[in-house]
């Protein structure tokens, strides 16, 4: 019967999920952006932290785990071990690790039950509190860090000792004359499904959560594959648009974004590029590849003239067990991904970089 259900609704439920899971507004998204840079910026410390770096300094941005009780709606259970791979290599590399929000699924699952089933991956998290490099962001479905009395307390059970847990996070870092502002958040702010919506939370826990469990039904599809990006993305890049000498980076979607765009309008983009040189091989290597997408319906993107500045490190919880993160180190910004490799171990791959300093609105 359930295979009967998957194979009649599977496809449904997750057009369902990708169609109305976000209902982002225009005015809302920004406003609320707006306000949080600004908090962040004359008040370090209430809302978020500012950190002043330099082309030395490296971070790791890496969010929407959604842990859970390890039962079939825990979407994180398949990507753990690519996780606790990439905490491993990025802990001995002494990168500072930010946490994006979304951690923890606790629209799901009992605070109590989370704690039982991811302790392994709390002392991974540890290690990066310990030399003080480790910051945590609340996302929506792990707003409980943020607006509960006992979160601090909950907090110092799990690490052992003191967790702060902001809203965003400032990245200051100066090139000659002039300054960059790499601004991170979870990326749910201003959304009316999700900015502490008490509907959604009760839908997801009430209806939506046992019928994920049944069905056994991940919407978490590769992102890396998406073919465009949400609205709710796009609205995140409008945002940053309008800013200068800024850039974005945000999560929540669970779709990885580069330089505001996504894989498959990249692939275009190398094409033309490819084209211009002649370089034959690398055409017929990208044809073969948007042939593919195109014979399973994926649309052709619009280019507009655009800004380079948003980003959105994708998520740890894709149903194949791949994760996506922002890498941020020696002067440059690369989108990364972890997956499981023929040797069935875990593997990092640049797919995307640039450097830093042409997120700024000059040229130097």
């Amino acid at each position: 019967m359930r295979k009967f259900l998957q194979r009649l609704f599977g496809n449904w439920v997750i057009r369902m999920s990708n169609r109305f899971g976000s209902r982002p507004d225009r005015k809302r998204i920004h406003e609320a952006l707006s306000k949080l840079f600004e908090t962040i910026n004359a008040e370090p410390g209430k809302r978020g932290l500012v950190f002043e770096i330099t082309e030395a300094d490296k971070f790791i941005i890496l969010s929407d785990q959604h842990k859970g009780a390890r039962d079939y709606a825990d979407d994180f259970a398949l990507a753990e071990i690519n996780y606790l791979a990439a905490l491993d290599y990025y802990n001995k590399a002494q990168f500072h690790y930010i946490n994006l929000g979304d951690s923890e699924e606790l629209w799901e699952n009992l605070l109590e039950s989370i704690i039982k089933h991811n302790k392994q991956t709390f002392e991974k998290e540890k290690l990066f509190i310990n030399r003080k490099a480790f910051t945590k962001i609340f996302g929506n479905h792990d707003l409980y860090w943020d607006n509960d009395p006992l979160a601090s307390f909950n907090l110092n059970r799990i690490y052992g000792q003191k967790v702060s847990v902001y809203e965003g996070v400032i990245l200051k870092i100066k090139f000659q004359t002039s300054m960059l502002n790499i601004f991170l958040t979870h990326g749910h702010q201003g959304d009316l499904q999700s900015d502490g919506n008490w509907f959604s939370k009760w839908f997801v826990s009430t209806i939506w959560a046992p019928v994920q469990s049944y069905l056994q039904i991940n919407p978490n599809t590769p992102a890396y594959d998406n073919q465009l990006k949400t609205a709710h993305n796009s609205l995140m890049y409008s945002w940053q648009s309008e800013q200068r000498n800024t850039a974005l980076i945000t999560g929540h979607t669970h779709q990885p974004v580069f330089a505001s765009l996504t894989h498959l309008e990249r692939i275009y983009l190398k094409l033309k590029k490819a084209t211009t040189a002649r370089h034959q091989p690398e055409i017929n290597e990208l044809n073969e590849e948007l042939k593919k997408r195109v014979k399973r319906g994926d649309d052709v993107p619009e280019f507009k003239t655009y800004k380079p500045g948003y980003f959105n490190s994708g998520c740890c919880c894709f149903s194949d067990g791949d994760i996506t993160g922002i890498e941020i180190e020696s002067g440059f910004i690369k989108l990364i991904k972890w997956s499981f490799q023929k040797t069935g171990a875990p593997e990092r791959t640049v797919l995307e970089e640039m450097k830093l300093v042409e997120l700024l609105d000059i040229t130097l």
